[in-house]
């Protein structure tokens, strides 16, 4: 990096690579607790091919930072925590917001500009607009560069943290909310009882269902590829529903294969094909499904998948889809306040760290900002907690996760840890478990009441 600096020596300097929404909240936070900033943007010198502007927090997709209903849906929780937190970004998108239903959506210039301005107006932070090639030798850094990260930096990336690959043509598998299964159809078994024998719930299926989902699957239409993501498939990642168009039983003996697997429910009969869904998060809580990778729409995802018995009233935390994608294998390679271990002056936020959607980027930037001011300023701050949408977002992208699937993750209940049973004593019928809307509400309070006894202490 060149260029001048900050003239005041007094205060620690931080640089942040990257002016998006992870970025420019990870600025603002860490700018507020009085460090020294250097944010560096190489727009518009070099653009990206979804970028249109020059300025800081451009929405590159849809305008919608999706719901705002705190006590329905998961990342409206978040827009709580985030609004109570003092996010920029949230400032932003309240001042800017137009009609959206329950939806929190913005006037898009507008709130690009509202963040430009801001930031640009903050008397501890300097704006560069130089594109940065490799990681400062030295000092404490941010990288927020996201899903766009130029060629040079992610290069850099991979020489240092030793991944074979950050950038890639990605086909990504559903994620199903493991409460939403029919467990009088579906049971938990390891091939031949290997591991724990528990590894794995399996989905059987007998040859006439199976000849259906073929079927269902050849007639989908999959979603086209921009001509910019144009990367090639690998064999070991192929969609579902090419291995499909390569023959009808290639499912059958690939991803579907039935051996070393006995029902329970109907041990007389041997599947035709097992689906098999392998637990994601260590709360188990969310649950993949092995092998489908897919680029199917997403009506024809729920559709044919729910084909699948056991799946037919499955609640999906995140569809599958394929993309062109920089990020971090963010369990393996960070700690729990997102430093590289390899390297702690180093800290990753955004969608380079696996988090996906709008609020989930400028959340993880909220969560850098302020750890790196706390850090470098010698004090001490303790982690959110992960009943919190901050806290939960955050041990799933560190810690939860796992490392051998790591696939980008919206925010979601399934990310939260379960609700605690009710305690007795009981007078007549335990109470029933919160479901629905209702359990949504209680694990939002929980999150709200957590949030209350947390933000204190970052001031």
């Amino acid at each position: 990096m060149s260029g001048s600096q900050i003239s005041d020596n007094s205060r620690p300097r931080l640089a942040i690579i990257g002016g998006g929404l992870a970025g420019s909240e990870a600025a603002w936070q860490a700018a507020s607790r009085g460090l020294a900033v250097t944010l560096y943007e190489m727009r518009p010198g070099r653009m990206t091919p979804a970028h249109q502007t020059a300025a800081l927090g451009e929405l590159v997709c849809s305008n919608s930072l999706r719901s705002d209903d705190p006590f329905g849906n998961a990342v409206g929780l978040l827009h709580e925590e985030m609004r109570k937190a003092g996010s920029l970004i949230l400032q932003a998108a309240d001042e800017t917001k137009v009609p959206a239903g329950g939806a929190l959506a913005v006037d898009r210039e507008a709130f690009a500009a509202a963040i430009t301005r801001a930031l640009e107006s903050h008397p501890n932070v300097e704006i560069r607009r130089e594109e940065v090639t490799a990681l400062p030798p030295d000092g404490p850094v941010i990288v927020a560069s996201g899903p766009l990260t130029s060629d040079a930096l992610a290069g850099a990336l991979r020489a240092y943290t030793g991944e074979d690959s950050l950038s890639f043509f990605d086909a990504i598998a559903p994620i199903i909310h493991t409460e939403s299964l029919d467990f009088s159809k579906v049971w938990y078994q390891s091939r031949y009882d290997r591991g724990e024998g528990r590894d794995y719930i399996n989905c059987p299926l007998d040859r006439d269902t199976y000849e259906a989902f073929v079927d269902a699957l050849l007639e989908a239409d999959p979603v086209s590829v921009r001509e910019w993501e144009g990367i090639p498939w690998f064999d070991g990642c192929l969609p579902v529903e090419e291995m499909a168009r390569r023959g009808r039983q290639t499912l059958a003996h690939g991803p579907l294969k039935p051996v070393g697997l006995t029902n329970p429910h109907d041990p007389e009969h041997k599947p035709h094909a097992v689906v098999q869904l392998r637990q994601d998060n260590a709360l188990g809580t969310l649950y993949n499904m092995v092998g489908f990778q897919t680029r199917l729409r997403y009506g024809d995802q729920t559709r044919i998948f729910r084909m699948i018995p056991g799946l037919e009233n499955a609640q999906f935390a995140r569809l599958g889809g394929m993309h062109r994608n920089t990020f971090l294998n963010a369990p393996r390679l960070l700690d729990s306040r997102l430093c590289l271990k390899a390297d702690p002056r180093i800290r990753f936020c955004g969608q380079i760290t696996g988090c996906e959607g709008y609020v989930e980027s400028a959340a993880t930037g909220y969560l850098a900002g302020v750890f790196a001011a706390f850090d470098l300023l010698g004090r001490s701050l303790p982690q959110p907690p992960e009943t919190t949408a901050l806290g939960a977002l955050l041990s799933h992208i560190t810690v939860n996760a796992n490392a051998q699937t790591y696939q980008p993750m919206n925010i979601n209940f399934g990310l939260f840890p379960p609700l605690a049973a009710p305690e007795g004593p009981f007078e007549g019928r335990r109470p029933r478990p919160l479901r629905g809307r209702e359990k949504k509400a209680a694990l939002a309070q929980r999150a709200l009441d957590a949030l209350a006894g947390w933000l204190p202490a970052t001031s």
